[in-house]
């Protein structure tokens, strides 16, 4: 990756389902440097979350470009867009993606498990994967005990916190959090976000963070609104 580059950069993409009429998404512009922690917001449907697909690579647009530190990801394919993913972002799902089946533990390591390039920046500091997801559990009050329950048997906070310590481990260059507080009471939002930020912070990552809740936006360096980034819309004949 270009160290130089910005974290995010986007222009002219749009996007639309299979099937659909008009796009789904039509941005014309919008750029994150290298480490900044940006606030986005916008109303129920307005295209937050397929946005935040596009630029984790999980979606591909149907136009214009999508760069993350430097890689363009619509020219990937679609396994080169998992690898990038795995090794340079964290991504914290609205509906969490735990597998089920599995322990706390054991979701929270899966991305060093696929990542050796997460593992390697772990042991450049010389702390293993089991260690640092520890480490991350305990900063989100997750009990010891609890990390070796499934998945399945968290309560719906308990497993938000699982999937945001998923994203943070092995130190990624971009944290993408999706409505990360929704299921967490007052008291451990702030805790929450408080972790995020200094974690980011202390591996140099930048943090697009999505939420209804604009209390949270005063923590960051920049607060965006999803409209302000779209081509308007055509005006019509009277």
């Amino acid at each position: 990756m270009t160290q130089a580059a910005p974290a995010i950069a986007l222009h002219q993409v749009r996007f639309h389902w299979p099937g659909t009429d008009g796009w789904r998404l039509d941005i014309r512009h919008f750029t994150q440097a290298a480490g900044e922690r940006v606030f986005l917001h916008g109303p129920s449907g307005s295209g937050k979350s397929t946005l935040l697909s596009l630029i984790g690579g999980v979606l591909t647009p149907r136009h214009g470009r999508v760069e993350v530190h430097g890689r363009s990801l619509p020219e990937l394919s679609s396994g080169a867009r998992d690898r990038f993913r795995a090794d340079h972002i964290g991504f914290i799902f609205q509906m969490f993606n735990l597998i089920p089946y599995l322990s706390a533990l054991d979701n929270i390591l899966l991305p060093c498990r696929f990542s050796p390039a997460r593992r390697a920046r772990l042991q450049a500091s010389g702390v293993d994967s089991a260690q640092e997801a520890r480490r991350l559990a305990a900063r989100l009050d997750l009990d010891a005990a609890l990390l070796r329950r499934p998945a399945a048997e968290l309560s719906v906070g308990q497993q938000q916190r699982v999937a945001a310590a998923r994203a943070l481990i092995g130190r990624p260059a971009l944290i993408i959090a999706d409505e990360p507080t929704s299921a967490l009471d007052a008291d451990r939002q702030q805790a929450f976000l408080e972790l995020l930020l200094a974690e980011c912070e202390a591996a140099g990552a930048a943090l697009l963070f999505v939420s209804h809740d604009a209390r949270l936006s005063e923590r960051f360096s920049r607060r965006v609104a999803l409209e302000d980034l779209k081509h308007p819309a055509p005006e019509t004949a009277s």
